[in-house]
């Protein structure tokens, strides 16, 4: 192969896995014009996408986009196909093994499709753990959660607090009435005597 061939070839790859952080890799040997058809149009309507690569090229590539691999990974061996795309590693890999595994298909890829495993965030990792993993809306859901709890104890004690605030305001006010009704009236003072005016003397005869 030429090198410009080869640097068509890893401008391409970069291209196609720029910003892509999660992949299932994938091995296929023997698979028919029809079972690989089949393979990626179901994949298509689940917006994943396959690509067969060369695996010295794309082993460099991905090392340059921060995708890093042990240096006796048996991701580059044999033939190799990726998949991704997705939401997340978990909804990329369940999604590729329920293809795998589908009764109808399953004639189509038996001993012809094998996963030798995953990248998730740019790690390897087995595809076990892949499939384990938290979906995106999973994850999304857990992070509210978390981050709400605080929130929902600190409006649950404000309620609370302001619920004991109004039970003793309706305390004190029921007692006032009380209060007022138990208190006996006021008797009355009895009006102050005025005393007699004095008579002028009547003035004498001329």
């Amino acid at each position: 192969m030429s090198k410009v061939i080869k640097q068509m070839e890893m401008t391409a790859l970069r291209k196609s896995f720029d910003g892509v952080r999660d992949v299932v890799v994938l091995s296929t040997k023997g698979l028919t014009c029809h079972a690989d058809s089949t393979f990626r149009a179901n994949m298509r309507k689940k917006n994943i996408r396959l690509q067969v690569v060369k695996n010295s090229l794309t082993r460099k590539v991905f090392g340059e986009l921060g995708l890093n691999f042990s240096a006796d990974s048996p991701y580059w061996k044999g033939p190799t196909l990726l998949a991704w795309g997705a939401g997340s590693v978990a909804e990329l890999s369940q999604a590729v093994d329920g293809e795998l595994k589908l009764p109808k298909n399953l004639p189509l890829y038996k001993d012809k499709v094998r996963v030798k495993g995953a990248i998730a965030d740019g790690l390897e990792i087995p595809f076990d753990a892949a499939l384990k993993m938290p979906t995106r809306s999973q994850a999304i859901g857990a992070i509210l959660s978390a981050l709400l709890s605080p929130a929902s104890a600190i409006l649950g004690g404000l309620v609370s607090a302001g619920g004991q605030v109004a039970g003793q305001i309706q305390k004190i006010s029921e007692k006032e009435p009380a209060a007022e009704e138990a208190a006996p009236p006021a008797e009355a003072s009895p009006p102050a005597e005025v005393a007699p005016t004095a008579e002028a003397p009547a003035p004498a005869a001329g």
